[in-house]
């Protein structure tokens, strides 16, 4: 492998599978605790008296976290070392986990939740940069499907996980095991990856601040808007506040002299609509997925464990499509994926809308939960491929970074909206008051699904691209920058 400009220590090398396991396993811790909890949400109402309002902070809290601290944490990486900061967020999410296993009512488990959202802030954008940085660019194709796999094992598993530990022990076990799989992954990150560095730049703190503030406020306004009135004075300064705020980080980030987010990025195409995909794919697939997994068990009955093996034809998809895309996806277009994984998901949702209903059979459900899994999986590992295709290794940290945290505020505020849609529409956890609200929140991810569909026509085609050359324009123009970092 010849020497890259982005790191300061000798490059190591390493075998291939040992590097894409050091990338790949603390990744699958954070997706896979996630949709553990995702799966817990009924128990945790039953057990510790969360309202629904509670139970959407339980996710939100994570994503605010993650997606407040992920441009920083990539910063912060390119300045002291990807490795290092990777390592530090495997630790940190460990640390949060072990708070939420010991929380004891809503208010800590929240506050617990956003502990892990910090550490995985250093894990997610981080683990594709210091895997698309450590492998042969005549392999990277190939990691990065199986990176993509590995994401969506921990969806598949997730919830059988979740399900079984909950159905033979307690909710508080579901976090514990996180424990001994940072444990494992801490010396095996620093052993295996190279310590990449990128523009060791000041670190932008006004801008991850106005960042944070903004998203916050937004997401908190509509959360509360269905009890506080969406007409209350309240509520409307506080989006206005948030709208202010991210309108004033923009700003800043045309100022500054190392942004957080490098607004010449979205020059490029196939990041700019990437991000846009991105978004609206989390807001519409992760909004449902909130409202359809406690359908299964507030009104068919099912256990944890029940609801997720019945959403085993939806979960595993992932983990067997999504390789098989990222190999895909230099020889047939990254377009061609997206658009088709994105419309897959789009009527699965709609689908799964139209029959919901208070006796509907579980088989009914099979069909649409494979044609989502699909959908999912060809989204995955493709789009990592577009973010980066014509991007040089200097900006694969903050491109991933602003990737990480433009999907998290989508799961965020599709959690957020659709939770505000289900409680408008006079719906409760209780069988008989479920369904009929949650039906419209469903056909709301659906449709903002079908839009990102058209936006992903827009793409290049994505044919032969090598997802993690960096172009000779770029790697010039980092040499400069580089050369001037203390």
């Amino acid at each position: 492998m010849t020497e890259s400009p982005l790191t300061a220590a000798p490059r190591r090398a390493r075998p291939f599978a040992l590097v894409v396991a050091a990338a790949s396993l603390p990744m699958f811790m954070a997706t896979l605790d996630n949709l553990v909890m995702t799966n817990a949400l009924p128990v945790l109402h039953q057990e510790m008296g969360a309202s629904v309002e509670e139970l959407q902070w339980f996710v939100n809290a994570y994503t605010l976290a993650f997606a407040g601290a992920i441009l920083i944490a990539s910063a912060l990486g390119d300045r002291y070392g990807r490795r290092t900061l990777f390592a530090i967020g495997i630790a940190v999410f460990g640390v949060g986990s072990v708070l939420a296993a010991l929380s004891t009512d809503p208010a800590q488990l929240i506050a617990a939740r956003a502990v892990q959202g910090l550490g995985a802030a250093g894990v997610m954008p981080l683990s594709l940069a210091l895997l698309s940085g450590a492998v042969a660019p005549a392999r990277r194709a190939l990691a990065i499907g199986i990176w993509g796999g590995v994401s969506g094992l921990g969806v598949a598993v997730g919830p059988l996980v979740g399900g079984a530990i909950m159905e033979g022990w307690d909710w508080q076990a579901i976090f514990w095991i996180n424990v001994p799989v940072a444990i494992v992954a801490i010396p095996l990150t620093l052993v295996v990856l190279n310590n990449d560095f990128g523009a060791r730049a000041r670190i932008d703190v006004p801008g991850a601040l106005l960042a944070a503030a903004g998203v916050l406020a937004l997401v908190h306004a509509i959360v509360r808007g269905n009890d506080d009135g969406w007409d209350s004075v309240g509520v409307i300064a506080e989006i206005v506040l948030g709208a202010l705020l991210v309108g004033a980080f923009l700003w800043w980030q045309t100022r500054a002299t190392a942004p957080l987010m490098p607004l010449r990025l979205f020059r490029d195409r196939s990041f700019s609509i990437t991000n846009i995909v991105g978004f609206a794919f989390s807001f519409g697939t992760f909004g449902a997925v909130f409202i359809l997994i406690q359908y299964l068990q507030v009104v068919q009955g099912s256990t944890p464990l029940e609801a997720a093996v019945q959403t085993t034809p939806w979960t595993l998809a992932p983990m067997i499509v999504a390789p098989i895309a990222g190999i895909l996806a230099p020889r047939v277009g990254t377009r061609v994926l997206l658009v088709l994984g994105l419309a897959l998901q789009g009527a699965a949702l709609t689908w799964i809308a139209a029959i919901m209903s208070t006796d509907l059979d579980y088989p009914a459900l099979i069909a649409p939960f494979i044609m989502a899994g699909v959908g999912m999986a060809l989204v995955f590992a493709p789009s990592a491929t577009a973010l980066l295709a014509t991007l040089g290794l200097i900006d694969h940290a903050k491109a991933s970074g602003v990737n990480s945290t433009v999907r998290e505020l989508g799961v965020a505020l599709g959690t957020a909206v659709m939770t505000a849609i289900f409680v408008s529409a006079g719906g409760e956890l209780l069988p008989d008051m479920y369904v009929d609200a949650a039906r419209p929140a469903v056909f709301t991810g659906a449709a903002v699904l079908f839009a990102a569909t058209i936006v992903a026509l827009w793409l290049p085609s994505g044919k032969g691209t090598d997802a993690a050359a960096p172009a000779p324009s770029e790697a010039h123009a980092a040499e400069p920058e580089l050369a001037a970092a203390p």
